[in-house]
């Protein structure tokens, strides 16, 4: 059976970027650290998928609202949503980050040392195995999930035993414009599958509350899933 999503048009994705920019432009103070940030990621050819500029403004949004001294981020790339997130951190908080890329979190830590967030640690290796050894001792208040796909739901449940109660738990790109709502094209993507396989687990799951939130901006059609640990 033929995919049911239909590609969306340019227009309509200029669209989407144009009003993007309009809102920022009232609403996004210009930031020396994080546009160098953004420079410094294309110059060292790393790929164009760190988060838009308004998800990151929300980000900061999320750990003011929250009061959240200790983050946790799985996917660094090269620190733009770290930066974000460090932002947003008290003096005495704590951002923990976890790459896979021993070239990307140099260049992560070169960004977050030249925005000034000294609170972050970026930590390299296989993220599953880093969070299987992580304690709950000190639990997170929020934890940012922006890594592969398909190994999702292996994050989001590490993230749960890891979260405070009421915690939050944000789990970046799952609408992949509206492919995951297609079953069809789901069955031939592992990322697409991940995600699914994620929604599935959760329609389960007694223990947290979450939504999706789909987004329009300067990037694409995408989305985030929210969820809070009861």
């Amino acid at each position: 059976m033929a995919s049911t999503i239909v590609e969306i048009p340019q227009e309509v994705l200029e669209t989407f970027a144009k009003s993007d920019q309009y809102h920022n432009s009232f609403l996004l103070r210009p930031d020396e650290g994080l546009e160098h940030a953004s420079k410094h990621i294309a110059e060292n050819g790393l790929r164009d998928v760190s988060v838009s500029a308004s998800e990151g403004k929300f980000l900061k949004l999320m750990v003011l609202a929250i009061g959240a001294k200790r983050v946790l981020e799985v996917g660094t790339l090269g620190g733009y949503s770290t930066i974000w997130m460090g932002q947003g951190l008290p003096e005495d908080g704590e951002l923990i980050t976890l790459e896979i890329s021993e070239v990307h979190a140099k260049i992560a830590r070169e960004n977050l040392a030249r925005a000034g967030i000294h609170n972050a640690r970026v930590i390299v290796g296989d993220a599953k195995e880093i969070l299987a050894n992580l304690p709950t001792g000190e639990p997170f208040d929020l934890v940012f999930i922006d890594a592969d796909k398909k190994s999702c739901t292996n994050y989001f449940l590490e993230a749960k035993r890891l979260v405070r109660k009421h915690g939050v738990i944000i789990v970046d790109n799952v609408v992949q414009r509206g492919q995951v709502a297609d079953d069809n094209f789901s069955r031939s993507s592992r990322k697409c599958e991940g995600i699914r396989t994620l929604l599935r687990m959760l329609k389960e799951d007694k223990e947290v509350e979450a939504t999706t939130i789909a987004t329009a901006d300067a990037k694409d059609y995408d989305g985030f899933l929210y969820a809070v640990k009861l």
